[in-house]
């Protein structure tokens, strides 16, 4: 006897499915709104500030600022709450990272359907966690004399953890077919920048942050009000999925910099 999954049917009608979920009014949908997905609008609006200030800005000021933002390990090891926090107000790429657009889609994507609250605790545990696993053993590393002291002062910022954490997350309250397909393009993803390997600590970054986002799905599948008062239409809206491609692209988001600085 074979099993149905409910998500397969006639492939006339997955097509006619998918050519609806494509119509203008509910890719609007798909994007965040002030009342439907305040945190992701408002956090938004304000990465689309530092994305603007990122590419008009004065450039000594930015390349100031994105050091002082830098999660490196010297900055970890003297004000960790200030740079862990400073680290995710930019996109490394600006106003042209993937990442900002996959932020838009799939954190309101995630916030629909679990709230703001915990959508922003999954982006932030992925951001935070992924940061510590990649860079405190880089510490570790020039304290044991392994790695020069340089090692300890990187350009390291960008969302892309976070953006990782939360599609994790995300697979994990769709349907079989959207979750595997989901699941199988981040996976492909991190193989990638593992087999580049172009920036070793954004490259072991994306996979931690991604398990992170998975881990949570007990947590997420409890959907809370905010879910069950999403509109029906919200299940139709096609499901943004990161797209492999080179690290310079937007590393964690990230364009070839100058010595000693890796954005992510």
């Amino acid at each position: 006897m074979s099993v149905v999954d409910p998500d397969d049917g006639p492939p006339p009608a997955r097509a006619r499915r998918v050519l609806r979920a494509l119509t203008p009014g509910r890719i609007l949908r798909a994007l965040p709104t002030p009342l439907g997905t305040p945190f992701t609008f408002c956090y938004g609006l304000v990465l689309l500030a530092t994305a603007v200030y990122a590419d008009l800005g004065d450039e000594a000021t930015v390349n100031q600022l994105l050091r002082d933002s830098s999660t490196d390990a010297a900055h970890l090891a003297e004000q960790p709450l200030v740079v862990l926090l400073a680290s995710a107000l930019w996109i490394a790429g600006g106003l042209y990272s993937l990442y900002g657009i996959l932020f838009v889609l799939v954190v309101s994507a995630l916030e629909r359907r679990t709230g703001g609250a915990r959508t922003a605790g999954v982006f932030l545990l992925g951001h935070v966690l992924a940061t510590l696993a990649t860079e405190l053993p880089v510490a570790g590393a020039v304290a044991a004399g392994q790695l020069p002291e340089a090692s300890l002062h990187r350009l390291d910022y960008g969302i892309s953890f976070g953006v990782m954490a939360c599609t994790g997350a995300l697979a994990g309250l769709l349907g079989q077919r959207a979750k595997r397909t989901v699941l199988a393009l981040a996976f492909l993803m991190c193989a990638q920048d593992l087999v580049e390997f172009a920036d070793p600590l954004a490259s072991w970054g994306h996979p931690i942050a991604l398990l992170t986002g998975m881990a949570c799905w007990g947590l997420l599948r409890d959907k809370g009000p905010a879910a069950r008062a999403a509109e029906p239409v919200d299940a139709a809206v096609p499901v943004p999925l990161p797209v492999a491609g080179p690290r310079a692209a937007e590393g964690r988001d990230e364009e070839p910099v100058a010595a000693g600085r890796a954005p992510r």
